[in-house]
């Protein structure tokens, strides 16, 4: 008896549509338009605009209509030159605009923290979201006006959902230029291992973990890029040096050493859902139940944290103030 022929067709849609017109001037209006004159008397900060809109797209249009397509950031630039009238008379020009906002990028001024455990034997380190990411410490660039302890504050919040602001110390930093960047990074020293960490926003970090310092240090002069255990140390190894001279100049509290065969830990990872291309959270430890989801406002910076980011900033400004 023959079988009945059955038409099997995946399941998984193709992302192959762009953002229809209507989507892109929600986004022109949302990210661009309505935002305060001086966010667009330079192309600069009208692409950092524009990023944040196209974390949004990304994040948040991409992930609920699965047809969409993917973009590239400069592919989502091109469509919003084209499609927004405000940017329009501009698209000519928008490979020089674009060559020259990459160029600028590598240049703001970053901060962020060097976290370590109890024993000062172990530091936290955060892997970016793509594949082939290297590993650094939490860390961001700086926004307009923004004083280095407030950014170092915000990053690492966003990053790992820890907030150092109890633990930072405004002497206590590294300090290093990589190219034309310059990069400040505060010791948060003393930090429990077992303290819950989780990112606060979306495809930007995939794992958190524990680092054994003398397991990242560079297997080389020659391969400063990689510690001896084969990690990608983008980010880490030019503070090693400086962080070994903290320690050995503030040494942790007596009996906090952790044992020789203790190795790293993992401590919050990101996994795929078989089957699709989205993604879900694994914490290794558990998320304190005082946390809660809040959409505070559009773009990743501020989007999905479990705290109340303007008011804890408020009040570290406050407590920092009155030193």
């Amino acid at each position: 008896m023959a079988g009945n022929v059955v038409n099997r067709t995946s399941s998984a849609p193709m992302k192959t549509i762009l953002p229809p017109q209507e989507l892109l001037d929600d986004l022109c209006s949302r990210f661009v338009l309505n935002v305060p004159k001086e966010d667009l008397e330079s192309f600069e900060r009208i692409f950092f605009l524009l990023e944040q809109a196209h974390w949004f797209y990304e994040d948040n249009s991409v992930e609920q209509n699965p047809s969409l397509k993917s973009l590239s950031f400069k592919e989502f630039s091109s469509l919003m030159f084209n499609n927004c009238a405000a940017l329009r008379p501009y698209i000519n020009h928008l490979d020089d605009i674009y060559k020259d906002f990459t160029t600028y990028k590598f240049r703001v001024p970053v901060s962020g923290a060097i976290i370590l455990d109890e024993s000062y034997e172990r530091c936290l380190l955060v892997k970016g979201w793509k594949s082939g990411s290297s590993w650094s410490f939490p860390r961001g660039k700086k926004s307009k006006d923004e004083e280095d302890h407030i950014c170092a504050f915000r990053e690492v919040l966003e990053e790992t959902g820890f907030n150092i602001s109890k633990l930072l110390n405004l002497d206590d930093y590294i300090e290093v230029v990589i190219g034309e960047q310059r990069v400040r990074l505060y010791i948060i020293a003393g930090v429990k291992e077992d303290t819950a960490f989780a990112p606060q926003t979306k495809k930007e970090i995939s794992e958190i973990s524990w680092h054994r310092l003398d397991e990242i240090l560079p297997a080389s002069e020659e391969a400063i890029s990689r510690g001896a255990n084969g990690l990608k140390l983008y980010m880490v190894a030019p503070f090693l040096t400086g962080l070994n001279a903290w320690i050995a100049a503030h040494p942790p509290p007596a009996g906090q050493k952790t044992e020789a065969s203790a190795k790293g830990v993992c401590v919050w990872k990101v996994k795929s859902s078989s089957g699709s291309g989205s993604t879900a959270e694994y914490p290794l430890h558990k998320v304190p139940s005082d946390s809660h989801n809040a959409d505070v406002r559009p773009g990743r910076s501020f989007r999905n944290f479990r705290f109340d980011i303007p008011s804890i900033l408020q009040s570290m400004e406050a407590a920092f103030s009155a030193k």
